[in-house]
């Protein structure tokens, strides 16, 4: 019975058993709050969150019912942009500082401090590298030394990390080192060639983490060619990468697919952005039955440059009657601005005047506008379309939920589209600013 009651004393204090991840951010002013996150292969799981005072520290307690593993730190949204991760072995305590110039340090952790230190001593034998072929030197000993350093830092990096989550990016991360000396072309060759020999994309330690994203992204971006150009290099870049990824679950392929495909969405790199849809990502959707990413997907390649416009019903007047064309029909104009805008929004009304201005410095029939009005009710937008005479204006019943808009991929007002005079996309201008420019140029 006492034995009983001992354990049962016990057990509420072996639950509640903690440990910390605290740190301090600095300059404190730029941060208001902290969340932590659990990284499994395809989602992050929301552990908990902290509010970071006013000399920027912070903390999380974790009980024993927080497992192992890496963990995200995000301190500002978007979220994905703003984070690092953590590995957390549910053994120790965590401390750290976080700088927005110098990035994360570790000031008490095993793990952490152990991997931290493997990265700075191979990023500084990976400079010695570049410095002696800079600077052309023919001292070929002094290189077979920087390699010997190199390849025996990464060995004592891997027997010290034994036993330890860290070891698996350390195994992933061990570089190509020749066994001879070669000519600088022919070692970057090598570098390119070798760079994925110990990535295991199928490891759940590096599923769960940003190193597979990161190394995916390096490759594609950092992995230049003298003989192809830009795309043609990405596009290579991405099947080499693909080639390596093509074992891992569809659901890591969709989720490191995904994010270089939004990559290079956001570089407007639509030829690349297309290529790694049609070849690689609209396949992985099918698979898991991702009907909204092959949505996504088909809705941007329909808005890509040097695509056909999608058409819509316009509502004209000719010779005294009202008749209906199509965007397609409309005739006599060099270049068309298709614009979404809303009564409702002052940003719009503030660019449509600025538009029509602009538009009436060109000679006729040069541009026409299309305004595409996406309302909850027509009273107010007609009557400002009266100020407008000189536009061709459609009425976008429903705002958000309209036809029109949706085939546009609409989400914010004003939006801007210019087309040639076959109706194809030519600039997807950002704001009125981008526009004016756009024509600007074409007129030099």
């Amino acid at each position: 019975m006492k034995r009983l009651l001992l354990l049962t004393l016990l057990l509420p204090g072996l639950l509640i058993a903690q440990h910390t991840i605290k740190g301090k951010f600095t300059p404190a002013k730029d941060y208001n709050f902290a969340l932590l996150y659990k990284v499994n292969p395809t989602i992050s799981d929301y552990v908990t969150n902290a509010e970071i005072k006013e000399d920027g520290s912070f903390e999380f307690k974790l009980d024993s019912t927080k497992t192992k593993g890496t963990y995200r730190l995000v301190y500002a949204v978007p979220q994905e942009d703003y984070n690092f991760d953590i590995i957390y072995n549910g053994k120790e305590d965590i401390e750290l500082t976080f700088n927005s110039e110098t990035g994360v340090e570790f000031i008490k952790s095993t793990e952490n401090k152990l991997l931290a230190a493997y990265t700075n001593s191979m990023s500084m034998v990976t400079q010695s590298i570049g410095n002696y072929f800079s600077q052309e030197s023919e001292d070929k000993k002094a290189l077979k030394a920087i390699f010997k350093t190199q390849k025996e830092t990464q060995e004592n990096f891997e027997k010290a990390a034994q036993g330890t989550r860290a070891l698996a990016f350390i195994k992933a991360n061990k570089p190509y080192v020749p066994e001879t000396i070669e000519p600088v072309e022919t070692y970057i060759a090598n570098l390119k060639a070798h760079y994925f020999d110990y990535v295991d994309f199928n490891n759940p330690v590096l599923q769960s983490s940003s190193f597979l994203e990161e190394r995916m992204l390096n490759y594609v971006f950092g992995m230049s060619s003298d003989t192809k150009d830009e795309v043609e290099n990405y596009k290579e870049n991405i099947d080499v990468v693909f080639g390596h990824m093509k074992t891992a679950p569809k659901e890591v392929q969709r989720i490191l697919l995904f994010d270089l495909w939004q990559q290079m969405a956001d570089l407007r790199e639509e030829a690349v952005a297309n290529y790694i849809s049609e070849n690689y990502l609209m396949d992985v959707a099918v698979k898991l039955n991702d009907q909204q990413l092959l949505k996504d997907l088909i809705l941007y390649k329909n808005l890509s440059k040097g695509t056909v416009a999608p058409n819509f019903n316009i509502e004209i007047e000719e010779k005294g009657k009202v008749i209906t064309k199509k965007l397609t029909d409309l005739k006599g104009a060099e270049n068309y601005i298709v614009v979404f805008w809303s009564s409702t929004c002052s940003h719009c009304l503030d660019e449509i005047p600025q538009l029509q201005k602009f538009v009436n410095t060109f000679q006729k029939n040069k541009v026409k506008v299309v305004a595409i009005g996406l309302e909850d009710e027509p009273y107010g937008w007609k009557n400002l379309t009266y100020d407008y005479p000189e536009f061709i204006h459609v009425y976008g019943k429903g705002k958000w939920d309209n036809k029109i808009g949706n085939a546009y991929g609409v989400s914010s007002t004003p939006t801007y589209f210019v087309l040639d005079k076959d109706k194809k996309i030519t600039a997807k201008p950002l704001d009125f600013e981008v526009l004016k420019e756009y024509f600007e140029v074409g007129e030099e």
